[in-house]
């Protein structure tokens, strides 16, 4: 019997003369799989290629009868090149006709071939193909040759990535690689966005991938690998690690998979079998990928994000690549696209260059949600594996209130959605003649429409959306796009700016709200294991007093001679306003003991979001001079679902009776004292819950720019006596009726009373 062939590195280097050549992209697909068949001494050797219907056709063969190429086609999961692609695994058979996939394909003329050896063609975990080698004679193929077949599939990977095949397609055909994508999520922020794809992590491309030094190849990956392994080990060993939590456990998982020894033995045998370090991490990653990513286990669907993240880590290492697109790089009309992200690194794009966000995990209450909707850029979150969907320059438009994104659309598809951006153009300028209106329902009730802001670009949209002022200034944002911590001087300017640009529109102050997942990477803090109940926003800033008493004197100066707002984020106690007080009373003494102007009158609030300030109401009203109910977080608290979290984030409707109750009580409790009170969560910017909060007695709301015009709209239409008899009613009878939200019957009463929501 004879022994193995003497490996794919004499094939490889065959392979890159072909794909020098100077040849069409048939006769170089024609030679490939010629010489692969010749190295593996196989009779036969096929390429089959996913198209964008299911089916896999034959594009090259040695062996089979030639007519057959481009007319013989399997499905995905029939026969065995079709199981193989299902499947994203290789099939090596002694006698493939007994296995019960087989399926015979007469104009192939392959039924003299016994012996059975098929690879997927992979990318990035995505299988694009099948390469299959063939014997009369019954055998089982050597592992060496399973490799071999392996490793020059992802030459074929690359050549479909490339586009060299697409011009081999039939008429009226697409590749797998190219086909429209339709993938649904939750909509996230309301708009359309079109443009071109811009990884937030952007895969790595690796050009090079057939060695030309073994031994040096080795070598780069072993220190590749220390590297890796000394970043990590320094990681945990840093003194504001915790020592339990989940950022160590993810770390945890990042150091096992470093230190592996099956993934590094793959890389090596990877580079000795031909391909340079680079491409020995992409193979062995996309074949990991593609595994894991079948797994119905969500914990270890799970480790696919540490595993991809780590090996991305490595070959960024290995060729010496920064993280991220410059801006420089990004398209004028880019579309992020990322698994998750935080707000800060949002911010770090230019704003005018993005025209839409993507995410794979990502909430309607999460701090990313909030930024892009406060940007008012197109969002679309829970889109399933969408960063392996999608490639660097794709076409994509994202339709953030249907919850839909289209990858690499039809023309069609494309049409109806510049028709859909210039109806909303239309409706936007209707919004605008309601602009200067004042927001009065039929019955005469007056209701105060505000805007959320947080950055100087939000500025603008006061004046253009008819806003009455800003509800809450989310004063913590510059803090999280800068590189170091804001001076005393550049936030007196900053606010200072706000103030002037504002102009006589009150602007409500809220103090740093950091901490949980709003971290500054300057500010050093310990891990926690429930971050978003721990040591965060008022709590922070009377633990480091330093730091809440420079952004006081600040806002202090900046509104020298005019009203001035403060409100104080997730205050749980009536202890820590008295502090916080206690504080704004020294820095004005300190500014008039040196001579310093100070606000001609000071308000201060409480963001009502711990569900224990609804014992202290009463109380509370002593103490402050409004209250501003933080919606997003008071859900979060009372319903015990993180809002970051995509498994139950939204399991909880926010119009349910029992929060909507607790929103009720408010309300009156506040009426009763006389204590001004606003909502300014994302509740206030849907037209539908407006209308609930209408009800429940809220005269105040306030929202992102966008939603002004659609809740005015609303607003101007309805009756408030008639929503409070309806809301009222269905809270006291949702006992019986058992429903866990008031969202439909809500809908019903807006359809039937001629309600735009």
């Amino acid at each position: 019997m004879r022994g193995p062939p003497a490996g794919p590195r004499v094939l490889l280097r065959r392979l890159r003369e072909i794909m020098a050549e100077p040849i069409s992209a048939q006769e170089r697909l024609d030679k490939i799989v010629t010489q692969i068949a010749a190295n593996v001494v196989a009779e036969v050797c096929s390429v089959y290629v996913l198209r964008s219907d299911g089916v896999l056709e034959l594009y090259a063969t040695e062996g089979l009868k030639a007519e057959a190429v481009h007319h013989a086609a399997l499905r995905t999961g029939q026969g065995l090149v079709g199981t193989i692609a299902a499947e994203a695994r290789p099939l090596n058979l002694p006698n493939a006709q007994s296995h019960p996939a087989y399926r015979y394909l007469p104009e192939t003329g392959e039924e003299i071939y016994q012996s059975f050896l098929g690879v997927p063609i992979l990318r990035a975990g995505r299988t694009l193909g099948v390469l299959v080698v063939q014997n009369r004679t019954h055998r089982t193929y050597y592992d060496e040759e399973v490799e071999a077949l392996q490793t020059t599939a992802m030459v074929l990977a690359e050549m479909l990535a490339v586009g060299e095949l697409e011009r081999l397609a039939q008429p009226g055909t697409l590749l797998d690689l190219k086909r429209p994508i339709t993938a649904t999520g939750v909509g996230l922020c309301e708009g359309v966005g079109l443009g071109h794809v811009v990884l937030h992590e952007p895969r790595v491309v690796v050009n090079a991938l057939i060695a030309e030094d073994v031994d040096a190849e080795g070598e780069r990956l072993e220190e590749a690998i220390a590297s890796l392994r000394l970043f990590v080990d320094d990681m945990l060993s840093r003194d504001d690690i915790a020592e339990t939590g989940e950022h160590r456990d993810v770390l945890e998982a990042y150091r096992m998979f470093a230190h592996d020894r099956g993934w590094v033995r793959r890389m090596n045998e990877a580079i000795r079998n031909g391909l340079t370090a680079e491409a020995a991490v992409e193979k062995v990653q996309s074949d990991t990928r593609a595994r894991l990513q079948r797994q119905t286990d969500p914990f270890l669907r799970d480790r696919l994000h540490d595993f991809d993240d780590l090996a991305n880590r490595l070959l960024r290492v290995l060729m010496n690549k920064a993280h991220g697109p410059t801006e420089q790089e990004l398209p004028r009309d880019a579309i992020i696209v990322a698994r998750n992200m935080g707000a800060a690194e949002l911010l770090d794009y230019g704003r005018e260059r993005i025209r839409g966000l993507i995410l794979e995990e990502g909430g309607p209450t999460s701090h990313v949600t909030i930024v892009a909707r406060a940007l008012g850029i197109a969002s679309v979150g829970r889109v399933a594996n969408v960063v392996s969907l999608v490639e660097n320059g794709d076409a994509v438009i994202v339709d953030g209130l249907a919850g839909e994104v289209h990858i690499r659309p039809t023309a069609d598809v494309e049409a109806a959605y510049a028709e859909k951006v210039r109806f909303r153009a239309k409706r936007q300028e209707q919004y605008q003649l309601l602009r200067d209106k004042p927001t009065v329902t039929l019955d005469g009730q007056r209701i105060k429409l505000l805007m959320n802001a947080g950055l100087m670009v939000d500025l603008p949209h006061l004046a253009e959306s008819g806003a009455e002022g800003i509800g809450l200034f989310r004063t913590e944002l510059q803090f999280m796009i800068a590189e170091r911590m804001p001076r005393l001087g550049e936030q007196r300017a900053f606010y200072g700016s706000v103030i002037e640009a504002a102009g006589e529109r009150p602007v409500t102050f809220r103090t740093l709200d950091i901490g949980g997942d709003k971290v500054l990477p300057y500010l050093r803090t310990a891990q926690e294991e429930n971050p978003a109940m721990g040591w965060r926003a008022i709590r922070l800033g009377l633990d480091r007093p330093g730091l809440l008493r420079t952004q006081l004197r600040a806002l202090l100066q900046a509104a020298a001679g005019r009203q001035l707002r403060i409100m104080l984020p997730m205050v749980t106690d009536l202890l820590e306003i008295r502090e916080t007080r206690g504080l704004v009373d020294k820095e004005i003494a300190h500014l008039r003991r040196h001579g310093h102007e100070t606000p001609e009158a000071l308000l201060i609030g409480a963001m009502i979001e711990v569900p224990s300030m609804l014992w202290q109401l009463d109380d509370l009203a002593k103490l402050v001079d409004f209250v501003s109910v933080g919606s997003n977080d008071l859900h979060q608290f009372m319903t015990a679902s993180d809002r970051g979290n995509i498994m139950v984030a939204g399991r909880f409707d926010p119009l349910s009776p029992p929060f909507l109750r607790a929103l009720r009580q408010i309300a009156v409790s506040a009426a009763a004292s006389g204590l001004p009170v606003t909502l300014c969560g994302e509740m206030a910017g849907s037209p539908l819950a407006a209308m609930a909060l209408i009800g429940l007695g809220y005269r105040s709301l306030s929202m992102s720019a966008a939603a002004v015009g659609p809740v005015k709209a609303m607003t101007c239409a309805l009756d408030a006596g008639k929503v409070t008899g309806k809301v009222q009613a269905l809270l006291d009878d949702s006992l019986n009726n058992q429903g866990n939200s008031i969202r439909a019957a809500l809908a019903d009463f807006a359809v039937a009373e001629d309600i735009p929501f």
